[in-house]
């Protein structure tokens, strides 16, 4: 993500919102993970203690829902009150999977 944002500036060293734009979907990409693995993590512990309550599973289900609900209102203040790019916010989000794709490729020609 480091590098996509230098990239950005040196694309657009006037308007530095590009590279902030880049940094702040890497944020909500990390929260994002985040999020997940937590959700994760109290299932497997669910399952590990034999608890099956209906009203567990939907409230991880709420909350899960209630993460990513805030994860899109952030991405919508980044965009609307500090007036980052929006391309640069997809960017930062992208990064993640790029890097996985990229490290899944080169793994395969092993």
């Amino acid at each position: 993500m480091a590098v996509l944002a230098v990239a950005a500036f040196a694309m657009r060293p006037g308007e530095p919102r590009l590279a902030l734009g880049v940094v702040g979907g890497g944020v909500l990409a990390a929260v994002a993970v985040w999020a997940i693995r937590d959700a994760v993590g109290q299932a497997i512990a669910w399952a590990e203690s034999g608890e099956n309550r209906p009203n567990l599973r939907r409230f991880a289900l709420v909350k899960f829902f209630t993460r990513h609900a805030i994860l899109a209102l952030t991405a919508y203040g980044m965009m609307l009150r500090l007036q980052l790019d929006p391309v640069g916010i997809v960017v930062g989000v992208s990064a993640l999977w790029v890097a996985a794709a990229v490290e899944a490729l080169r793994s395969n020609r092993r």
